[in-house]
């Protein structure tokens, strides 16, 4: 276990704009919250075809709304010097 702590202390080393975007921003969890919720208060729907146009339609207005996002902390600049610092350290040209 001491020899995993390291890594799963990295968490910390990012800085602190960032950790909540990190720490919280799985697409795919997302998604399938999305989903779910919209799928839920669906429960008398006729057939498959219905429930595909739905998660059709779903799909469809999520990547346009997130077609080009900049995830809360790392549109600022201070972020961006440390990750670029940090990117460095750890692969130097």
């Amino acid at each position: 276990m001491k020899e995993q702590l390291p890594t799963l202390l990295t968490f910390y080393k990012y800085p602190l704009l960032i950790k909540d975007a990190i720490y919280t921003s799985n697409p795919i969890v997302r998604m399938n919250k999305e989903i779910r919720k919209r799928l839920k208060p669906m429960n008398g729907l006729t057939n498959m075809d219905a429930a595909e146009k739905i998660l059709y339609r779903e799909v469809i207005d999520y990547n346009e709304r997130f077609k080009s996002p900049v995830i809360r902390g790392f549109g600022d600049p201070a972020v961006r010097k440390k990750l670029a610092e940090m990117f460095e350290e750890r692969s130097p040209r």
